[in-house]
Order: C-alpha cells, then sequence, then structure tokens
C-alpha cells in the first residue's frame, strides 16, 4: 500500500542552459539528471531544442541552449530540484510544470 509520500507524478522541465556551455553541454545535461535522481526521481525523456536566440536578454545572455526533460519524482522533491537550477551558474532559467 502506497502512503501518501510514495505517489510519482510526471513532470516536464524546460531548462536554458548558457550557450557558451555548448562544449560542456553532456556535463550539463548529466548533472542535471542526476540531480532528478539524487531526488529519487526517474528521467523518462530527455530533448535538446538547440541553440536558439533569447527574446530577450538574461543574465546578460542572448543565446540559450534549450533542454526539455520528462521525469517522475516525489511532489515534495519538487522544490529542492528548482533550487538547485537557480543556483547552477550554468542554467539561466528553469521551469518545472506538472504533465498531464
Amino acid at each position: 500500500m502506497l502512503s501518501c509520500g510514495d505517489i510519482m507524478r510526471e513532470y516536464e522541465a524546460l531548462l536554458i542552459v548558457d550557450a557558451e556551455k555548448e562544449s560542456s553541454l553532456k556535463q550539463v545535461t548529466s548533472d542535471i539528471i542526476r540531480s532528478v535522481t539524487k531526488a529519487k526521481g526517474k528521467v523518462n525523456k530527455e530533448e535538446n531544442w538547440g541553440k536558439q536566440k533569447l527574446p530577450y536578454s538574461i543574465k546578460k545572455k542572448r543565446e540559450g541552449i534549450y533542454l526539455k526533460l520528462g521525469f517522475s519524482a516525489e511532489p515534495s522533491e519538487i522544490a529542492g530540484l528548482k533550487n538547485n537550477y537557480k543556483l547552477n551558474q550554468d542554467i539561466l532559467r528553469a521551469t518545472i510544470t506538472v504533465k498531464k
């Protein structure tokens, strides 16, 4: 029987990585995936949308690499993931939404 804390939900994360980190993108991506795994989550899908011009500058950057991540995790772990993404200097912007 599952308790309330054991319920996994499906999420999607859209991250914009600093375009200057393109050479180390595999490392940045594995760090992002590792953070989901540490939060007792499981990555289901990973998409690289490539480098794109940003509609406005973010942290004085005009280009970013868009990554989309589909994962499942416990709702209680999402706040920690968001905090990790904010602290990561390679990530310009991150948003996590519940997948319906």
